[in-house]
């Protein structure tokens, strides 16, 4: 075979391959990507707890992504979207992953502690945090009182009519900001939650 010959057929080899290649990117492209979950919770604390808070120097200060609102009547809600996860509230199971965090403070200490990692985890039934400097999770909020689950294992929601501070939360808080003012079963205000799982 002439070098001409030799170099046109390497030449229509790398062509092939590179048509085969791009051939197999083309068909990977077209594949339906996959989709996040999605939904919010909403954190609802009520005017009671609120003042509460404020006569013992007990600040909360939502993080970003989460955002407050505020209304005379209700209170403060808190919206934190959901950012990832797997769950079927209906059944009981699984854990949502939450934006945003929460910072406490005690301005008559002082002190303050700083949650991120937000997770409504089902299968404990509460809202969980990851302090800032710390690798486990603490169980914070528990939706209690009338609960209301509506929709189906794809699409669900969640509403309580109480939602109260979890006695792991309760302990942990006082010891970090040196009061007393946190107590397990202590009613915050109320919580729902929207839950479209992702493919």
């Amino acid at each position: 075979m002439s070098r001409t010959r030799a170099r046109l057929a390497a030449t229509g080899t790398a062509v092939v391959l590179a048509v085969t290649g791009m051939s197999g990117v083309a068909v990977a492209d077209t594949d339906p990507a996959s989709t996040p979950s999605t939904g919010s919770a909403v954190v609802n604390s009520s005017t009671t707890f609120l003042k509460d808070q404020a006569l013992n120097g007990i600040v909360v200060i939502p993080l970003p992504s989460a955002t407050p609102s505020y209304d005379s009547t209700t209170g403060i809600n808190t919206t934190f979207q959901v950012t990832g996860g797997s769950a079927d509230l209906l059944n009981f199971y699984g854990d949502i992953e939450l934006g945003g965090g929460l910072l406490f403070v005690n301005v008559f200490t002082g002190k303050s502690v700083t949650f991120n990692q937000l997770h409504f985890n089902v299968n404990a039934w509460s809202l969980t945090g990851v302090p800032v400097g710390s690798t486990d999770a603490v169980k914070l909020l528990d939706p209690r009182g009338r609960i209301q689950l509506g929709g189906n294992s794809a699409n669900s929601t969640l509403a309580s009519s109480d939602l109260q501070l979890d006695a792991a939360g309760a302990t942990y808080l006082d010891s970090k900001l040196k009061t007393d003012f946190f107590k397990g079963g202590q009613s915050v205000g109320s919580f729902s939650l929207k839950f479209t799982q992702g493919s």
